[in-house]
């Protein structure tokens, strides 16, 4: 349903560009975001992207450093990441959700998870 790719090693003030296809009829829900987790921690949210519209949100951790967008005709979702630091190093998903938008910060409303792409910052 989703895939997430273009994770890798980075060094820190540099740049990335995930990626997350989706099938069509995940794409139809009302959301798709972005998820990360770092070692010995709890998956996170980072950003989301309403499928109506497309207002985006984000974690106050990456504003201003990080935007979500989509491509409809390429059923896919993009992470742009710039300024990366270390603490940014983490696995990260692309999920969605049809839950209400008071929801789209917290995992529990994602039923459909992609498998992860690492990404690492150095120092």
């Amino acid at each position: 349903q989703l895939q997430a790719f273009g994770g890798g090693l980075v060094q820190a003030g540099g740049s990335l560009r995930l990626s997350c296809a989706v099938s069509t009829r995940t794409f139809s829900s009302r959301a798709v975001g972005w998820f990360r987790q770092a070692p010995g921690k709890e998956r996170e949210f980072v950003a989301t992207i309403a499928r109506s519209g497309g207002n985006t949100y984000y974690d106050d951790s990456v504003k201003g450093r990080f935007t979500i967008s989509k491509d409809a005709a390429k059923n896919t979702i993009y992470l742009q990441m710039n300024s990366l630091r270390p603490d940014d190093t983490a696995i990260y998903y692309c999920a969605s959700t049809n839950g209400p938008l008071s929801t789209w910060w917290d995992r529990n409303v994602y039923n459909y998870w992609g498998q992860g792409t690492q990404v690492t910052v150095s120092s």
